[in-house]
């Protein structure tokens, strides 16, 4: 599974880091620090993660995968 966050969307919240902590990592107080390719044993949480963003600032999967090809 891949995991883009839109950095410009993103606004600090740390739902993220606080659901998925070995994927999500926040650096400062507003500052996301995260690992585009999610561990199979993370996988649960990251969709969690995702759902939880206040923002929708996190895609996951093949949407994911699509959009960091493009970056």
């Amino acid at each position: 599974m891949n995991v883009v966050v839109d950095l410009n969307r993103c606004q600090g919240y740390a739902q993220c880091a606080f659901l998925a902590p070995q994927v999500f990592e926040m650096h400062g107080e507003e500052a996301l620090l995260y690992s585009p390719v999610v561990p199979e044993d993370q996988y649960e949480r990251v969709a969690e993660a995702a759902a939880a963003c206040p923002v929708q600032a996190i895609l996951v999967g093949e949407e994911a995968g699509a959009d960091a090809g493009q970056r």
